[in-house]
Parts: C-alpha cells; sequence; structure tokens
C-alpha cells in the first residue's frame, strides 16, 4: 500500500459539542523531568467509529470488530451536488455509487467540511442527511463499513438544542450500524481523493469492549 497518503481525520480540539479536557500532568515549567499531557474526550467526538453497541443492547462492541472491517479497497460516493439542507435520496447513492462492490468501504462524499465549519453551528443545521431509503440501498450492497464527511442523520441537529428524536429516526445508526455496518463519522478532506476508488486505513484506538473509539482515518492515493 505505497503511494500519496490523505488524512482524512478532523484534529482534536475544545468544541461546543465535545469538550476535551486537556491538561499537562508533566509540565517543564514546574521543574519536572517531562512534559506529559493528558486529555479526555466522548469516544463519539470528532472522527471515530461507531461499534454497534452504540445502539444496539447487547450488540457488538470494539472488541468484537477485527480490523481487516476497517481497512481495503473504498469506493467514494460524489454527492456533492447535493444541496444544503436536503435529503439525500436512494437515486443518489445509486447514481453515485454504481462501481460500489459487495465488501467495500463506502465513502460519502458531500465536501460539507468545505461549505461549513466543524466549529460552526450550521455545519450541524444546514447539513445534507441520509433518508432511509439510501441507507437500505447502501445495505443492499453488502458494504463493511461507511464513512460521512457530514452530519448523516437529519435528528443530529436536534442534539444542539436538547431535542430528540426517535432512535429509528436516526436512519444510518438504525439501517445501517444495527446490522453491523461500521460507521465512521466526521471524516474530511474527501474532495483531495482523486477517485473513484482508494485504499482506506481506519484505525480506532484498542478500547477494549466500548461502544465506540477515536480513529485516525487516512486514504492512500496511487502515486
Amino acid at each position: 500500500m505505497q503511494g500519496r497518503v490523505v488524512d482524512l481525520s478532523v484534529p482534536v480540539a475544545n468544541h461546543f459539542r465535545w469538550a476535551v479536557e486537556r491538561k499537562l500532568r508533566g509540565d517543564f515549567a514546574r521543574g519536572d523531568d517531562f512534559q506529559i499531557t493528558w486529555v479526555g474526550w466522548s469516544v463519539h467526538g470528532f472522527t471515530h467509529m461507531d461499534a454497534p453497541r452504540h445502539m444496539v443492547p447487547g450488540g457488538a462492541t470494539t472488541s468484537d470488530i477485527a480490523l481487516d472491517r476497517l481497512i481495503g479497497d473504498a469506493a467514494i460516493l460524489d454527492l456533492t451536488a447535493v444541496a444544503d439542507d436536503t435529503e439525500i435520496g436512494r437515486e443518489h447513492v445509486a447514481a453515485a455509487g454504481a462501481h460500489l462492490a459487495p465488501g467495500d468501504i463506502a465513502l460519502l462524499r458531500t465536501d460539507w467540511d468545505q461549505r461549513a465549519s466543524l466549529d460552526a453551528p450550521e455545519f450541524w443545521t444546514r447539513a445534507p442527511y441520509m433518508s432511509r431509503a439510501a441507507c437500505e440501498w447502501l445495505l443492499a450492497r453488502r458494504i463493511k463499513a461507511v464513512g460521512f464527511d457530514f452530519p448523516q442523520d437529519r435528528p443530529i441537529r436536534g442534539l444542539l438544542t436538547g431535542e430528540h428524536a426517535p432512535l429509528a429516526e436516526f436512519v444510518t445508526h438504525d439501517v445501517l450500524l444495527r446490522n453491523g455496518v461500521v460507521m465512521l463519522e466526521y471524516l474530511c478532506n474527501l474532495g483531495a481523493l482523486a477517485g473513484p476508488r482508494t485504499q482506506l486505513v481506519a484505525l480506532p484506538l484498542k478500547i477494549p469492549d466500548a461502544d465506540g473509539a477515536p480513529t485516525r482515518v487516512i486514504a492512500i492515493e496511487p502515486a
């Protein structure tokens, strides 16, 4: 797997949705021998992997997901023509995903990270979002994982104001994650990929028996 490496991960820094506790446990200014940074945040903040346990009681955890589910051939579905605050329908993913093969990782590219800042409320309230029919189309293609560069379920926007929708309305979780398709959330830089296919490496932190894990995601493009 040699070639150009493209980082698809957002930086971990304090965010209005995800508080990051960061401090120095060792500090040269205090006379310590080493500088030691301590950090803590939700495993569902920033670029991360969802395991089915996130929404399925008794579902698979991070310990049950083999790394080969997160490494390999990826198909990029170009959805950049979908307008702001618009549902992504079956017709959109079917038109963009003719090259999607069983066992692929599907990367849904809207370039939303280029259209709105992750740090702005508009990133969450004006994004395109997935329909149930689009998720069912992806599930039928027998993909092993899926990645998004946008907040993929419409009810996510309600989490900013404390609104709670039925779980079934979080359609990517209800259709894909519930059925064992591993989800990679909050990717970026998909527009830097030449497409329509790439090699993907997504390495979650090895946190046993968790419902998700922070993940460094890269693509390896032909040199």
